[in-house]
């Protein structure tokens, strides 16, 4: 199979769809690479060491052209589908929840789309994990460095010093994302409190982080935690779905002015109502004081070492999808619940509700 990677064009999205390891993998497997051209330089691969591993480097348009499989991170931009044709298949993060006019084309054209954020196995998400939990580490990372006065911000060193306590931080969901996000801000010593609504997450939660305050997702806890917050981090996720709305527009008033939301979960529309996604070039922005970090692609700032945790995820089911076409959806479970698109028709149940929906 002729397998095509293309540069990524959402702005400031660094990543690459494939690493020079993998393109050798394919390649011994009897496969064609083509690679567009600096595809991987953000990440740090060069045009050579594509070429060392056996692609092809080339521009954007033979791989439209030539490639029966394309390989991407981030959703194809609208650019990009209208060059597609009917029978690729895109293998990459789709988020169809947050963007149905995107669905819509994607069904126009024929195309069948494998979602990296579906891919499920033995209850896990295998591609989407590391990914959540790098964005997870980040939320608390970029929230402490907009906590600063400059940006809108308190003012505050999240965790302190010797003689002043340590600033605040709540997370709503106890997932990976969550997960990830609690144990920065509790190592830094920061006061954590995780609004999480499964009961047994939350035991396993109180456990794993004891000294913090896990709480049901009540409405009551979630606007009494968030009053004394510092940082607010949304990372609730349902593959295929919107998240609910945890903290209304009206809420804002509720928070101290400088409080910083970060939405992890905007990929798919955010928990925030007040938020709208933003780019690592204009990641913030003020509302009712509140300064709102909701950044879609959060990984792609630290492009080499989420490029490389990626292709970790995704090597395997890329090598039976190269080798299998669409028959590596029959072949593994797996790909087969990432499947959100065959050939054209809708065959998730999730994605079908969106387009019911929109």
């Amino acid at each position: 199979m002729t397998i095509g990677v293309l540069k990524e064009i959402k702005t400031e999205e660094y990543r690459v769809g494939m690493i020079p390891q993998i393109v050798k993998e394919l390649v011994n497997d009897g496969h064609i690479v083509l690679i567009e051209k600096n595809a991987g330089e953000g990440a740090g691969f060069s045009n050579k060491d594509y070429t060392d591993a056996g692609a092809m480097i080339v521009e954007k348009e033979e791989i439209f052209d030539s490639a029966r499989l394309i390989v991407k991170v981030k959703e194809p931009q609208m650019s990009e589908i209208e060059l597609l044709k009917p029978g690729q298949i895109i293998f990459t993060f789709f988020h169809f929840a947050s963007n149905p006019v995107m669905t819509k084309a994607l069904i126009e054209k024929g195309v069948t789309c494998i979602a990296y954020e579906l891919i499920e196995e033995n209850g896990t998400r295998p591609i989407l994990k590391p990914m959540s939990e790098i964005a997870g580490k980040l939320s608390i990372q970029q929230g402490m460095k907009y906590l600063e006065k400059e940006y809108g911000g308190k003012g505050i060193l999240l965790m302190g010093t010797e003689n002043v306590k340590p600033g605040s931080v709540v997370v709503f969901g106890g997932g990976v994302v969550g997960s990830a996000a609690c144990s920065v801000a509790f190592n830094l010593g920061a006061k954590v409190t995780i609004i999480e609504k499964d009961p047994e997450k939350r035991e396993k939660l109180k456990r794993q982080f004891s000294g913090s305050i896990v709480l049901d997702s009540t409405n009551e806890n979630i606007i009494d935690s968030c009053k004394i917050a510092d940082i607010i981090v949304g990372a609730v996720l349902i593959p295929g779905h919107r998240p609910p709305t945890l903290l209304k527009r009206s809420d804002l008033n509720e928070l101290e002015k400088g409080t910083v939301l970060v939405d992890v979960s905007i990929d798919e529309g955010g928990v925030f109502e007040s938020s709208k996604p933003t780019n690592h070039k204009n990641p913030v922005f003020l509302e009712s004081g509140i300064v709102h970090y909701c950044v879609p692609n959060m990984p792609g700032i630290v492009p080499k070492t989420a490029t490389i945790a990626l292709n970790l995820a995704t090597s395997s089911y890329l090598r039976l999808i190269a080798s299998c076409g669409e028959s590596a959806i029959e072949k593994s479970q797996a790909i087969r619940a990432g499947c959100a698109i065959l050939c054209g028709d809708i065959v998730h149940p999730a994605i079908r509700e969106i387009i019911k929906m929109s």
